[in-house]
């Protein structure tokens, strides 16, 4: 078995939790090398980002690359009700500045791309075709994994540290049963791509858009370059699949006709490619690591795309997992405690997220009946959207209690204490 040379970072994944942590540590003059199971471009659905985005791309140094791309302008927010009226849009000029004001709906083949690039440019090395099989333990510690290429051949590639940002596939999370799911958010989604769709004009033409079904169901309808939109419906798996229906096609165009506005916006489009079905993808990990481990990205949490948080919890995770790293190489330790405060800061914006989604889905809730009776709170709710989760939301919270159940935090997300650590591999 062929034996790389030591790495001061070991990467699952090149999506954007760990493209963006390789580029931070190669920056700062770190050996990261990152083992993707893919070839890019490669597709992925998730294609909307939040305002707060800015933040990690601009430490990147990304964002003059983002304004020259030619990835749709994004300024809002908007709600649409089953009969097809709008509801005023969550305009992000009307809180923010120019520079957080304005993000981007991005074609992931191309985005990911742009986040892989960036890291090879920076010194990290990125090893396509390579799938991780196990992790080795030394001891209590995770020292690497061993990963099989794609003529089947098995490499070792060691470091002090690895940084699984293997995605909803949570590969640590699923080897060590740590994998959770979410109590309260088993859905279901099932999309698809139309070219030629109608737009909104101006401003909106870029906005993301959230449109009613019954049962608290929902469609995204995400305008993308190329003339290209992802839309995507998600409801309870037992409302989709009513009737008996059971293909995907059959549950997504029976969904159409259930909203007038995506009725009306689809006429004029063509669908193109595959219909798309996933099911119960929320989950959370137990904890975020362990001696030699830490989780990023989806592969720590995905919650719901409602909001679509997960491109900003995924470049948020691999900047501040990276910067833990970094320090923690600097001052050679590497312990699970050393990792607290980043656990901390994601756990406390995923959980107001999730808070969140979990008021969007309550039967008695809507945005209209909290700002009409509580209009000072419309900021904080704009914010939350928005992807300024790690603030105080209680006084939020304890509003949309009136209308809605809100959930406990979860207790987890920190990391596994070394007395404590088990591991499984293949």
């Amino acid at each position: 078995m062929p034996t790389n040379e030591q790495y001061d970072a070991v990467i699952i994944g090149a999506g954007p939790s760990g493209s963006s942590a390789a580029a931070i540590l190669a920056e700062k003059g770190r050996r990261a090398v990152v083992l993707e199971r893919d070839h890019f471009p490669r597709y992925h659905v998730g294609e909307s980002m939040l305002p707060f985005t800015y933040y990690p791309l601009a430490r990147l140094g990304l964002v003059e690359k983002m304004r020259q791309s030619a990835f749709v302008q994004k300024h809002s927010v908007q709600f649409v009700s089953q009969s097809g009226k709008v509801s005023s849009p969550f305009y992000f000029f009307q809180r923010y500045d120019q520079d957080v004001a304005q993000t981007w709906q991005v074609l992931r083949s191309e985005f990911d791309q742009v986040l892989v690039d960036d890291a090879r440019e920076k010194g990290a090395q990125i090893l396509e075709g390579m799938t991780v099989k196990e992790l080795i333990q030394e001891g209590e510690s995770v020292v690497g994994v061993r990963a099989r290429d794609e003529h089947g051949q098995m490499h070792e590639y060691r470091a002090p540290i690895t940084l699984d940002c293997s995605g909803r596939e949570a590969f640590s999370a699923v080897k060590q049963n740590w994998r959770k799911r979410d109590p309260g958010l088993n859905k279901v989604a099932v999309w698809t791509y139309y070219r030629g769709a109608k737009r909104d004009e101006g401003l909106d033409a870029g906005a993301t858009t959230v449109a009613y079904i019954p049962q608290k169901g929902w469609f995204w309808y995400i305008p993308l370059h190329h003339d290209l939109v992802s839309v995507g419906v998600v409801a309870d798996g037992k409302y989709l699949a009513r009737d008996g229906v059971k293909k995907p096609e059959q549950m997504f165009q029976r969904e159409v006709t259930q909203n007038a506005w995506i009725e009306d916006h689809l006429a004029c489009g063509q669908q193109i490619g595959p219909y798309y079905i996933t099911s119960e993808y929320s989950f959370h990990s137990r904890y975020c690591g362990r001696e030699g481990l830490l989780l990023l990205g989806d592969a720590l949490c995905f919650i719901d795309p409602v909001f679509s948080s997960g491109l900003l919890l995924a470049l948020k995770s691999g900047v501040a997992a990276a910067d833990a790293v970094d320090a923690g190489l600097t001052e050679g330790d590497l312990s699970p405690s050393r990792f607290a405060s980043y656990a901390s800061e994601m756990r406390q914006g995923i959980e107001n997220m999730r808070k969140l989604v979990y008021a969007f889905y309550d039967p008695n809730f809507s945005f209209g009946s909290l700002t009409k009776k509580y209009p000072d709170l419309a900021g904080d709710i704009t914010d939350c959207l928005s992807g300024d989760v790690n603030k105080d939301f209680s006084r939020l919270f304890e509003a949309i209690s009136e209308f809605a159940n809100i959930p406990e935090s979860l207790p987890y997300g920190q990391p596994m204490e070394r007395a404590n650590s088990e591991i499984a591999s293949v």
